[in-house]
């Protein structure tokens, strides 16, 4: 008998999901699914204990859905990659398991894992996916068949690419012969943190609807209000895309549906930016797996001389830095899981370029405490604002933090959110709060600043250029 094993990862649904509808294609073949816990793997990498949580979430809800179908999920729990290798061969023989069907991951420990399981199934058809792009990695490239190192010429291949021919979405599997069957809920052996389900639902059927709202909605208005925090501008799908309860296929097609000139730059067509940017990452680990393990795009800036400083860093983690937008954005980060894409790039470029200190720790933190955790997004993000990655923001371009919170929170309406302690302070002292306070004789419990802006940036080109002609 042919018994079909879909291995899930990161893409935790049934609808447009590759390898499951590949596996799923043969009426008469035994289908099952395999799940496997890493928990040590996930220390390593240092995932955030909400994004654990919203992951169980999300497992739970595919085995139920996976159980309507008929097709059991098989779960195991094992410490690390290494070991899943052996716990993926154990099950197949176990399960007489004829074809093994995955979506594959582009990180360069899961490539080495994938690597591995292949080669330890000689007899097992083992068949791979390219189902978390819109576009395989390796088929966006230049003339000279390279990757594409500035993201403005690969968006535009990337859109010709498009309009030739758009990637299909392939339906949810039928029931299978069986019928339904039970499942039982799976719990990880890793800590676990509470999130906000109303901000980021935990099953496909949500995910689904909170994507057709954002394109009805807001997806014609991204371009305006995307910048702004207090605003709810953003689609807020990157943690179910880091899932996988989403594809990048399905916002493409559900953008389309109620923009379809999105593709020509109409509306809708600065949020597809966004997901091209997501595909950009992506194809860029996969052509320089270095990234993966914490090293710059661009070599000269491994040797910019970074600030050993804990008390700045933790001043920065726990959004005691005195800048109101900077602390507003990491409470809400320490306090969410999620932060806003312009603050990002705001605290990112502050951890780095006020406080010179390596963009490595920033990262991490980052990825710690991220719901929607993505080491391609992620690393890209802080590589492009520290100036070491491709396509990166100039290392003499510096973020003003002040002007910054002027501009993208005039009225301070985010900072009150998350900085209470300024509800005394008038809106046009808010940014600069302490200015306020000493010409009015008031005391803040709030933080001075703990770095002159000005004085910074001084001392940061000069890190930068010195690295540069060493």
């Amino acid at each position: 008998m042919t018994t079909h094993l879909v291995w899930f990862r990161a893409d935790l649904r049934v609808h447009d999901n590759l390898a499951l509808a590949a596996a799923c294609r043969n009426p008469q073949a035994a289908v099952k699914a395999l799940f496997i816990a890493t928990p040590g793997q996930w220390r390593q990498h240092h995932m955030a204990p909400r994004q654990a949580a919203y992951l169980n979430a999300h497992l739970n809800a595919l085995r139920q859905a996976l159980a309507d179908k008929g097709i059991e999920l098989i779960y195991r729990e094992v410490d690390d990659f290494a070991a899943s290798v052996q716990e993926v061969v154990a099950v197949c023989a176990s399960e007489n398991v004829t074809h093994l069907f995955y979506n594959y991951q582009y990180e360069f420990n899961e490539r080495q894992r994938d690597a591995a399981v292949e080669k330890a199934l000689p007899d097992i058809a083992c068949q791979g996916f390219d189902d978390s792009v819109m576009l395989a990695p390796g088929s966006v490239v230049t003339g000279n068949h390279e990757m594409y190192k500035v993201f403005t010429p690969f968006k535009n291949a990337f859109l010709r690419r498009l309009k030739e021919d758009l990637p299909a979405c392939v339906a949810a599997p039928s029931v299978r012969q069986s019928g339904a069957i039970g499942a039982e809920p799976i719990l990880f052996n890793y800590p676990q943190q509470d999130f906000d389900s109303t901000l980021f639902p935990a099953d496909e059927k949500s995910a689904i609807a909170r994507l057709r709202h954002f394109c009805q909605h807001l997806a014609g208005e991204y371009e305006q209000q995307r910048d702004f925090p207090a605003i709810e501008g953003t689609s807020r799908l990157s943690a179910c895309l880091a899932m996988g309860a989403l594809s990048p296929r399905q916002c493409l097609h559900r953008l389309l549906a109620e923009h379809p000139q999105a593709l020509e730059g109409g509306k809708g067509a600065v949020w597809l930016n966004e997901l091209i940017w997501r595909e950009f990452y992506r194809h860029l680990i996969t052509f320089h797996p270095s990234l993966c393990q914490y090293r710059p795009f661009i070599r000269w800036t491994d040797r910019v001389q970074w600030q050993d400083n804990p008390q700045r860093l933790q001043a920065w983690q726990e959004g005691e830095t005195g800048y109101p937008i900077v602390d507003a954005a990491m409470r809400q980060l320490n306090a969410t899981g999620w932060m806003h894409n312009r603050l990002r790039m705001i605290v990112a470029s502050f951890l780095v370029k006020d406080l010179l200190i390596d963009w490595r720790r920033g990262e991490r933190y980052f990825i710690s405490q991220l719901i929607d955790g993505d080491l391609a997004a992620n690393n890209g993000g802080w590589q492009w604002a520290a100036s070491t990655g491709t396509d990166a923001a100039p290392y003499f371009r510096i973020f003003n933090p002040t002007t910054q919170g002027e501009r993208f929170d005039a009225a301070g309406k985010f900072i009150r959110q998350w900085l209470p302690e300024l509800k005394a302070v008038p809106d046009s002292a808010l940014h600069q709060p302490w200015a306020w306070a000493d010409k009015q004789g008031r005391r803040l419990d709030y933080p001075r600043p703990i770095v002159d802006h000005k004085q910074a940036r001084t001392v940061t080109l000069a890190a930068y250029e010195a690295a540069r002609k060493a």
